[in-house]
């Protein structure tokens, strides 16, 4: 009798929060359009983490006080970007009937250089977020944005394409779990084999190298491009790792990515698999799963607004020859199994 009330207590104990809906930003998946209007010109020089007062209005004519801030570690640099990503903070709760209600902090990934080639990178990147939202929930909703960058004088800066990322938290209420928080080291046990096998694997799909599930620079909580939801612990097995950052992949491909020194790559497009043989055992299945989810992983690709077909093709193609790599389970153990890391 005793024993069973402690199974029941852990039961309990151990019990995902509800479930709930997205949010209304990312219920929906058309083309939103917005102003940004603030010292856009100062933030583009100083590239300062210190947040200024701005105001976003939306097409329906609502004016939305923010503080806007410059975020990023690669993008950030002017070497690299002439416009870097951007965090939105909301001075004061959106109301109810807000796009944008019950927003707090958004990251808003931006366009990076200013020639007009350079939407097709963002729009790239931005088809990886919603192809992995077809093979799991556990994973960040992004909503796509025409944004025009005002002076807070009134002059027009630049207006290009971007999108907005859901925030971590409301991904892990989404799945009735939470956000988990970890030193800048974790062991590879504490992983949920199932997602960091489907998180692997999808990074092998768009041949995306700029990550770690486990690790980030000394003195940095965990994880690199990656974060952690769970039930609350990090026990063995319970951390569940959702990837993003993707503009290194071979899928977006930009000027300025690389591969990793250490891999003996040549191009960020030449695929290196980092899944872990602990979790070796879930990625036949995985693969699997990814074989069913195909036309929708296309589809998500096919159907991104404003992407050119040139980029459209290439892009498939590009992740045809890893579809071709798994066809069968013979495959995936010649693929994945036999060049998994410890």
């Amino acid at each position: 009798m005793i024993l069973r009330l402690l199974c029941c207590l852990t039961m309990l104990i151990a019990a995902p929060a509800a479930a709930t809906g997205p949010k209304p930003l990312f219920d929906a998946n058309d083309t939103i359009n917005i102003s940004i209007r603030g010292p856009i010109k100062t933030l583009l020089q100083t590239r300062s983490s210190t947040p200024v007062a701005a105001t976003l209005t939306t097409a329906s004519g609502e004016n939305l006080p923010i503080m806007l801030s410059v975020r990023g570690i690669t993008r950030r640099k002017s070497e690299i970007c002439d416009f870097p990503p951007l965090r939105v903070e909301f001075s004061r709760p959106p109301p109810p009937t807000s796009l944008f209600a019950g927003q707090h902090r958004l990251k808003l990934s931006t366009h990076c250089n200013n020639s007009t080639s350079y939407q097709q990178y963002a729009l790239l990147e931005y088809a990886a977020y919603r192809m992995y939202n077809a093979v799991t929930p556990v994973s960040f909703r992004v909503r796509l944005a025409n944004v025009d960058y005002v002076q807070d004088d009134g002059r027009p800066v630049i207006s290009r394409v971007g999108f907005f990322i859901e925030d971590v938290d409301d991904i892990a209420k989404r799945n009735g779990l939470r956000e988990l928080r970890a030193p800048s080291l974790i062991p590879v046990s504490t992983l949920s084999p199932v997602d960091a096998a489907r998180y692997a694997i999808f990074e092998h799909m768009i041949s995306n190298h700029d990550w770690s599930m486990r690790a980030n620079v000394q003195g940095e909580d965990c994880c690199h491009n990656s974060k952690l939801i769970g039930r609350g612990g990090l026990g063995a097995g319970e951390a569940m790792p959702i990837p993003y950052d993707f503009d290194f992949s071979g899928l977006v491909s930009p000027p300025y990515a690389g591969p990793p020194p250490d891999f003996g790559l040549s191009t960020v497009r030449d695929r290196y698999f980092r899944g872990y043989c602990a979790h070796a055992a879930h990625f036949v299945p995985i693969a699997a799963q990814f074989r069913a989810a195909r036309p929708q992983i296309l589809a998500a690709l096919a159907s991104t607004p404003q992407l050119d077909e040139k980029n459209v093709r290439r892009a498939t193609a590009f992740v045809d020859q890893f579809f071709a790599k798994i066809a069968t389970d013979k495959d995936v153990a010649a693929n994945l199994v036999k060049r998994c890391i410890n």
